[in-house]
């Protein structure tokens, strides 16, 4: 099983139910994901029979309570996030947006109704979810989407396009979001609702072993009983974000892991002019620096925990984390790679995969930029987003 890297002692600080989660997630990874990646990598596929499993060990809205879910604490859930992106970006993508993306949604905003039915079928994965926000033309600004909702009798129809959907294809509920009247609202679309469609976003160089979608609303028409009560305003829609960005900030860190435990082992083994490529200057000080920069993510990690298991957690300290550890993990990628030399872009290694993985996460759910003037506005009370 995977060792880990702890130079700080980060495990002195974890409750015996954290190592336990933590520990059995890293199994299931090691044990059915690593030996099937590969091959989905290569034919642009995520096992989605992993689905039923991934739903026994209760990893879909593990952080929620009631309804049946774990309601386990923040930060045995972020170290859910670091080992399922440990195994690949797609898998914590795929857990990411079930519970954060749409099962929060629901917990959060939904009627009673709409809870009892849904939460119990997400959490198993006898049911798939996605979270339709971004559009062809409106990514880091969702506020000027221009898919819309209008009331007809005892149901609503949509009409917009939604792109770069996780799961979007495989789906038996979308968390839709349109505006209603000039105001953002979510709405639960159903699998074989009429005039709703999906289709899988083909060539990705990235991601690969997760299903991408473009999601097509043609006068979709939504019972009025599927119209989230609670959710209103973009405000609603973005809070659903930030759940999920606390999960990526602890996964990229998962991610850039792997990729140094890689690079150590390898350098370690690989003899160049007579010794390891260890025993050279240059290799021991990208090494020193990657452990660094991972230890720091760690750090941030877990402090940011403590705040959001303590309520005490600001939108902006997220942004921070996913800014900085997302970014970090793509260079210790990027460095690792090169320190595997030509061999860094064959995927019997895991580095290149991660990385190129990494370039979209860098990207989605607030790019680097969106974030840095997440940050800028918050200390300085003046927005430069326009």
């Amino acid at each position: 099983m995977f060792k880990g890297i702890d130079y700080y002692d980060i495990e002195s600080e974890l409750t015996d139910q954290a190592r336990l989660i933590r520990d059995t997630v890293r199994d299931f990874v090691d044990r059915e994901f690593l030996p099937v990646v590969r091959e989905h990598y290569r034919a642009g596929t995520f096992p989605v029979e992993l689905a039923a499993t991934m739903g026994k060990l209760g990893l879909f809205g593990a952080n929620l309570t009631g309804y049946g879910l774990p309601g386990i604490d923040q930060i045995s859930y972020g170290l859910m996030m670091q080992e399922l992106e440990r195994g690949d970006s797609g898998l914590r993508s795929f857990v990411s947006v079930q519970g954060a993306l749409v099962m929060y949604p629901i917990w959060k905003f939904g009627s009673e109704s709409q809870k009892e039915y849904w939460l119990p079928r997400l959490a198993t994965g006898e049911a798939v979810g996605c979270f339709g926000l971004t559009e062809p033309d409106f990514g880091s600004d969702p506020g000027g989407m221009i898919t819309r909702a209008v009331k007809h009798g005892n149901e609503y129809r949509l009409s917009g396009v939604k792109m770069w959907i996780t799961n979007g294809s495989i789906a038996d509920l979308a968390v839709v979001w349109a505006k209603l009247d000039g105001e953002i609202r979510g709405f639960l679309v159903e699998r074989g609702t009429a005039g709703f469609s999906s289709g899988e976003v083909a060539g990705k160089l990235s991601l690969r072993a997760s299903i991408t979608a473009e999601l097509v609303l043609d006068e979709a028409r939504v019972p009025a009983g599927n119209l989230l009560p609670g959710a209103v305003g973009l405000k609603s829609a973005l809070s659903c974000l930030n759940q999920a960005r606390y999960g990526i900030a602890w996964g990229a860190v998962g991610a850039a892991m792997a990729c140094f435990d890689e690079a150590l082992a390898y350098c370690r083994e690989r003899k160049v002019f007579g010794k390891p490529v260890a025993g050279y200057q240059l290799t021991q000080a990208k090494l020193a620096d990657m452990l660094t920069a991972i230890t720091q993510g760690q750090l941030l990690s877990l402090q940011l925990g403590k705040l959001k298991e303590a309520g005490r957690l600001r939108p902006q300290q997220v942004s921070l984390a996913k800014r900085n550890n997302v970014r970090m993990a793509l260079e210790v990628a990027r460095t690792a790679r090169g320190m595997l030399g030509a061999n860094g872009i064959s995927d019997e290694y895991q580095t290149m995969r991660h990385m190129c993985n990494l370039e979209s996460v860098d990207t989605y759910e607030g790019t680097y930029e969106v974030h840095t003037l997440v940050l800028g506005r918050d200390l300085t009370g003046i927005d430069a987003f326009t």
